[in-house]
Order: structure tokens, then sequence, then C-alpha cells
């Protein structure tokens, strides 16, 4: 089979979890057949979805809006086998054989192992969804086979090791994450690489965060790179050599019209270019935010098994992002299960005995719950 790169003569792709919605937060299905057809007319060929997006119905509605209006040869369409919810090895199939039906295709031009990262992959590996997904790729039910990624880069070199059998991965990147070390961007982007693997980018706007970083950003953006902020951030990842692929969730025609645009005839960035991001990351990070390392060491010995790092962080990326907005969905799957919620602090204390950036723990947990309950 040739390699996977050969399918794709543009690097856009359209990402199938933020399609425009209604009122009532359904999927507006006239809005995105519109988009559909005139992502085709551009020359673009590449569909994502996934078995969760849009609550499950991400599937089924790119079978009305693409699938039963095109024929088959005008599109390449993937989803993915969504490693959180298999409990056990049947699963996979029943799973594989319900997203064939619910996209009405014979077959995915690429199929991914959905969101690895290092406990994911120890449950799927012992599942051996690896060998599942290459059976199905002899079966002629899948024409290419990967898998995304959330983790630190040293857990994908040792995935990468020992299945080299991948075609290809699907990692996070984006100019702002690119050297942070919560998300080790540039580092993840270095071991593909080195295991001759080529990506496909999601995230490169952050989740649309860097589509109106601040006003002082977008100014310079403007009068620097002379176009908008969503069209540097793609830039700067449809400009990496071994990136085959950039996908963008669009939600609207107009996000679909200017993204085409920039990516029909597109050209690389340049060095400037490259500086100016990393300006924009100054700007960014200098909104003033709890200086956490993420270190863990005060959830280890909290008493009420808060998720201290895990809600400063959240905290920090809306200070920076959200334009006074708190993400309350987000800020619920952190304290839940077991887990308790920065309202739930007995102030004992324990935290701030063992934090190495001496912060005021107890203080920022009152802080954050005021915001977010």
């Amino acid at each position: 089979m040739a390699d996977v790169r050969e399918l794709f003569s543009k690097k856009l792709g359209f990402g199938l979890m933020r399609m425009p919605v209604d009122e009532d937060n359904k999927v507006d299905e006239k809005q995105v057949c519109a988009m559909v057809d005139h992502f085709l007319s551009e020359g673009f060929k590449y569909f994502d979805t996934a078995y969760i997006y849009h609550n499950g119905e991400s599937e089924n509605v790119i079978r009305r809006c693409l699938v039963e209006r095109h024929t088959r040869d005008e599109f390449y369409l993937a989803t993915k086998l969504p490693s959180f919810i298999i409990e056990k090895e049947e699963d996979m199939d029943r799973i594989f054989n319900d997203q064939l039906n619910k996209c009405g295709v014979d077959y995915f031009d690429l199929y991914l192992v959905h969101a690895l990262n290092a406990k994911e992959y120890e449950k799927m590996n012992g599942f051996k969804a690896f060998e599942y997904v290459q059976s199905l790729k002899s079966a002629g039910k899948v024409r290419y086979a990967g898998f995304s990624f959330h983790d630190k880069a040293e857990v994908l070199d040792k995935i990468l090791t020992e299945h080299p059998e991948v075609d290809f991965i699907q990692l996070q990147i984006n100019y702002y994450d690119w050297d942070k070390s919560d998300v080790e961007a540039r580092l993840c982007y270095d071991v593909a690489v080195k295991h001759k693997k080529p990506v496909i980018v999601m995230e490169p706007i952050k989740g649309g965060s860097l589509s109106d970083p601040s006003e002082e950003a977008n100014k310079l953006i403007k009068e620097r790179f002379g176009n908008t902020p969503s069209a540097l951030a793609l830039s700067f990842v449809a400009s990496l050599d071994n990136v085959m692929m950039v996908l963008s969730g669009m939600s609207s025609l107009e996000q679909m019209k200017e993204n085409t645009v920039l990516m029909k005839d597109f050209k690389p960035i340049t060095d400037k270019d490259i500086e100016l991001t990393k300006e924009i990351v100054k700007i960014i990070d200098s909104v003033p935010t709890i200086p956490c390392t993420g270190c863990k060491y005060c959830v280890d010995g909290c008493p009420m098994k808060i998720r201290i790092n895990g809600y400063f962080s959240l905290y920090n990326k809306d200070l920076r992002f959200g334009k006074g907005k708190y993400d309350k969905a987000s800020y619920e799957r952190i304290g839940r299960d077991e887990f308790g919620k920065p309202s739930d602090c007995i102030e004992c204390g324990a935290c701030e005995n063992v934090c190495p950036q001496h912060l005021p723990i107890r203080d920022n947990l009152k802080k954050i719950a005021e915001c977010y309950e």
C-alpha cells in the first residue's frame, strides 16, 4: 500500500467535533451541508469524526451531510476507536461495526485508536487493539491505521517503538503549546520525526483560544503578519515539514471560507513569523496566574483528594484565554467520582507544607471555588 502522505495534496482537514449547532444544541445540518459542499469544491477532501463527538451524533451527521450526498471517491473519512469506553476486547468489533453503519460506508480511509495516554495505552495494548486495527486493514475495512495521543514524549516514544506498524499519529500541536512542559508539543513532534511517522495536527488553534488571544496580541498579528490570528496559528503548524494534515474544528461557513482561502495554495511562514508567535506567547503568559508547576506533591497528601494542580491549570487557562468566562464543565469533570472540589477544602494546610513553590494554596482554592461554583 502507498504511503498515507500520498493521499493529501492539501493540508486542511474538516474536524467534526465543533460543528455549528442551533439554540437547542443540535447540529445545524443545513449549514454543515453548505460547509461540506464548499470544502469539497475548493479541492479539500479529508473529514475527521469520532464515536463520541456531538454526543455520539457526529458520525450520523456526516453520513447525511457528506456520504449520502457525494460519491465515495470525492472524500477521505476518518473516525476513531474510543479507548476510554472500551471495557473488554469484544467491545472493539461491536463499536467498529456500529461506526460503519452510522457513517454509511464500507471502509474508513483512516482509523485511529482514540486519545491514548500511558494508562489507556496499557489497557488497549492488553486488549490487542493495535492487532485488531491491523486485522481491519487486512480485511479492507481500514486503509491506514494510527492513533491520537495526549501525553508526554517519553510515552509516545514507547508506543511507537512497540508498534512500528502504525501509519501515522495525531498530535496536539500549536504555537502556544510548542515549548510548554505540560503538553510537550515540540518533543512529541520530534519523536514522530525520529520514528518517521507523518503527523496529523489537532488543536492547531488551541480549541479556538488562539483565534482571539488578546487585544495587544491581535494588534501585533495584524501589523506584522497581515492576516488573522487563526491564520497565523494554522500557518505555524502547516509549515512543519512532517505535518501531512491540519484539522480545524470549523463551526461556521465563514470560518470554513477563511481557512480554505489560506490553505488552498498554502505558503509556509517565515522566520519572522515564527518569532512573532514567540512574542504572542509572552503576551499571553504575561497575564498573572498561579505559578503552579504541576508537581502534584500537594495532591498526594490531601485528605479530601482534591486535584489541586488540575484546578490551578484550568484556572490559569481561563485567565489567559477565557475572556472573563470560566469553563464550568471542565471544572465539574476534574472533581468527579471520588475526588473533592476546591470548596471541599478543610484548610488543614497539608498541601502548603509540601509545596516546593510555597504557594498560598488554601487561599487560591477559595478563589477558584468562588469563580466556578
